[in-house]
C-alpha cells in the first residue's frame, strides 16, 4: 500500500510516520498493493484532526476523527474505516465483477477555504472531481464509501449528469436525472 502523509500545521516526525504506517498495515489483508492511502493531520482548536482516504481502484473510503493526540485520533479513524470496509466487502465484490470492464478511475481534488467571513457567501468548501460513466448502483456505492449524502455521476446509459442521494425519511436512495 502506498501511503502519503500530509501535515497541515503539524510536523510529521519519524515516530509519527511509523505509527501511522503501522496502523494502516491492517488494511493489507483487505486490499492489494495498488491501494493508496492519504492521511492528513491538522490541528483543530486544541485537538488534532486525522483524515484518512483509501483509494482502491476507483472506490474510495474516507474516515476522519478528532482527538487530543495523534495516536487516539488515528485509532478512531482506522476503526471507522474498518467498519466501512466490512460493511461494503460483499457489495464491492459484486460491483467489481459487474464493472470490471471500466478502466478509468475516479479522481477527486478537494479545495478547502479557511476564510470565515460572515459577510461573504456561506460556501466554505469547494470540490471538483472528474465525472466518469457509471450506473446508479455504482454511484450509490461510491457515495456510501465516501460518506457523502449525495453523489454526482455521468450516467453510462444516457451520457447525462445524474445525482444519487440518501433519502432522510427512509433508508432508501433517490436518483435525479438532470435535464439540460
Amino acid at each position: 500500500m502506498k501511503i502519503n502523509i500530509v501535515g497541515q500545521g503539524v510536523k510529521i516526525t519519524d515516530h509519527l510516520e511509523n505509527m501511522i504506517k503501522g496502523r494502516l498495515d491492517k488494511f493489507h489483508r483487505y486490499f492489494d498493493d495498488k491501494t493508496t492511502a492519504e492521511v492528513k493531520l491538522q490541528p483543530v482548536q486544541e485537538q488534532l484532526k486525522v483524515e484518512i482516504t483509501l483509494n482502491i481502484d476507483r472506490h474510495y473510503y474516507r474516515a476522519e476523527a478528532v482527538a487530543s493526540d495523534a495516536l487516539s485520533a488515528m485509532q478512531i479513524a482506522v476503526d471507522i474505516m474498518e467498519g466501512q470496509i466490512r460493511k461494503h466487502k460483499s457489495r464491492i465484490k459484486r460491483q467489481r465483477k459487474q464493472f470490471g470492464y471500466m478502466k478509468q478511475y475516479l479522481t477527486e481534488e478537494v479545495y478547502e477555504s479557511d476564510i470565515q467571513n460572515e459577510e461573504q457567501s456561506s460556501i466554505s468548501r469547494r470540490k471538483s472531481f472528474q465525472i466518469l460513466p457509471m450506473d446508479p448502483d455504482e454511484a450509490t456505492l461510491q457515495m456510501e464509501m465516501l460518506g457523502h449524502d449525495f453523489f454526482a455521476f455521468l450516467n453510462a446509459e444516457t451520457g447525462m449528469v445524474n445525482l444519487v442521494y440518501k433519502r432522510q425519511d427512509d433508508a432508501d436512495y433517490g436518483w435525479i436525472e438532470l435535464e439540460y
